[in-house]
C-alpha cells in the first residue's frame, strides 16, 4: 500500500497546522459594557455575603461545643465546599468586570473547571449524606448515637471528598486530551464543560 501515508507524516504535518489555544476569552458580559459596574457592584456584594456567612456557620460550628454533633458537622463541610465552589469563579469574574476583555490561560480555566466541577458535586453528594443523617435521627433516634458516630460521619465526609475529587479528575484529564485549536471564544463568564 504505497499510497498511503505513515502515521509519523499526518501527525507532525497536523501539528505543523495547527495552532494550539494557549488562552481562552470569556464573553459573557461583553455584550452588555454598559452594566458592568453594575454587575460587579452585585456579583462583589454576593461574594462577601456569601464569605462572610460561610465563614461565619464555620467559626460558630468549630468554637461552640454544643454544635459538634453529625449535623453540624456535615454543614460545616457543606459551608467549606461553597466557598471553593464561589472562589473557584468569582475572581476571575470580578477581575473580567474591571477589564475590556477578559481572557483566562488554558492552564488556569482547566483548574477553574476543576475546583468548580469538584465543589460543586462534593456539595450535591454531601447533601444526600445529610438527608441519610436526618433519616437516621428520625426514622432510629435510639440508635442514632450508634449509627452516626464521629469516626463514621468522618469516613462519609471523607469519601464524599475523594470521591468527587477522583470523578473530577476523570472529567479534566479528559478534558485535557482535547485539543484546543479553533476559536478561543468561550460565550460564559466562567470555565465550564458545556462552553468548552
Amino acid at each position: 500500500m504505497g499510497w498511503m501515508v505513515p502515521e509519523t507524516e499526518i501527525s507532525s504535518e497536523m501539528i505543523n497546522n495547527q495552532t494550539l489555544v494557549t488562552q481562552f476569552i470569556l464573553q459573557g458580559f461583553s455584550v452588555h459594557p454598559e452594566y458592568q459596574v453594575l454587575l460587579f457592584g452585585c456579583f462583589l456584594s454576593l461574594y462577601t455575603v456569601t464569605l462572610t456567612g460561610n465563614a461565619l456557620i464555620i467559626l460558630a460550628i468549630t468554637l461552640h461545643r454544643g454544635l459538634h454533633t453529625p449535623m453540624y458537622f456535615f454543614l460545616f463541610n457543606l459551608a467549606t465546599m461553597d466557598i471553593i465552589c464561589t472562589s473557584s469563579i468569582m475572581p476571575k469574574t470580578l477581575q473580567g468586570l474591571l477589564s475590556k476583555q477578559s481572557t483566562i490561560s488554558y492552564g488556569g480555566c482547566l483548574a477553574q473547571l476543576y475546583f468548580l466541577t469538584w465543589a460543586a458535586s462534593s456539595e450535591l453528594l454531601l447533601l444526600t449524606v445529610m438527608a441519610y443523617d436526618r433519616y437516621a435521627a428520625i426514622c432510629h433516634p435510639l440508635h442514632y448515637n450508634t449509627m452516626m458516630s464521629k469516626a463514621f460521619c468522618s469516613l462519609l465526609a471523607t469519601g464524599v471528598w475523594t470521591l468527587c475529587a477522583f470523578n473530577t479528575a476523570i472529567h479534566t484529564g479528559l478534558m485535557l486530551r482535547l485539543d484546543f485549536c479553533g476559536p478561543n471564544v468561550i460565550n460564559h463568564f466562567f470555565c465550564e464543560v458545556p462552553p468548552l
